[in-house]
């Protein structure tokens, strides 16, 4: 029960990280992340508040992810609704960064806080969220880098919410572009993932064995 409470609470502490993360990004100023422009621009469209888009939107995915044989599990509902609910919750108390000064360490926090409470969350080992099961199934199943998945998923995600009228800048473009790599380390952080391979070593040619 202990090591279950432990996990439990490895999960929420990761989601609502996760969240900060969102809101941190939404206050910088430079440009809301590709699922942050999504959820916005459904919130523009609809009156939703950007906690319930980013609610349903997980819904669609998972549905998605289902074809895919993922299984969803209490981590991927936790996912769905908690962070939701925290982005909505951390919105009005983060306050909007005031310019570039303050507004690159909210983005940059935001985007290291995505990858670590990514990893934190996924190996609760209570499922993945919605997005991270379509990444990860689409990864395992065609053998892509989770970095190059996370990339055109959020890419995906990016022109949809800029369509939809989510802010862009250039916040969006760097986070889309480092999303991948942030998400692979919370993952290989958390174990979630093997680490890289380290290089083979140098093979001496003949010369230098005989030399030797």
């Amino acid at each position: 029960m202990i090591a279950v409470g432990r996990r439990l609470l490895q999960l929420v502490v990761g989601l609502f990280g996760y969240a900060l993360a969102v809101a941190l990004m939404i206050r910088s100023g430079l440009g809301l992340g590709p699922w942050d422009a999504f959820h916005v621009g459904l919130h523009t469209l609809t009156g939703l508040t950007v906690g319930v888009a980013s609610i349903l939107t997980g819904l669609v995915i998972l549905a998605g992810s289902l074809l895919l044989g993922v299984r969803p599990g209490v981590g991927t509902v936790a996912n769905m609704v908690l962070i939701g609910a925290f982005t909505d919750l951390l919105l009005p108390v983060v306050p909007p960064a005031g310019g570039w000064l303050t507004g690159v360490p909210y983005f940059v926090a935001g985007a290291a806080l995505v990858g670590a409470c990514t990893g934190m969350y996924i190996a609760a080992g209570f499922g993945s969220g919605p997005r991270d099961g379509l990444m990860l199934a689409l990864s395992r199943r065609y053998g892509w880098p989770v970095r190059r998945v996370r990339t055109g998923i959020e890419l995906s995600a990016l022109g949809a919410g800029w369509w939809m009228g989510g802010a862009v800048g250039v916040g969006t473009v760097l986070f889309a572009a480092t999303a991948g790599p942030s998400v692979q380390w919370g993952l290989r952080l958390f174990g979630v993932v093997p680490p890289a391979a380290p290089p083979p070593p140098p093979v001496a040619d003949d010369a230098a064995r005989r030399a030797a």
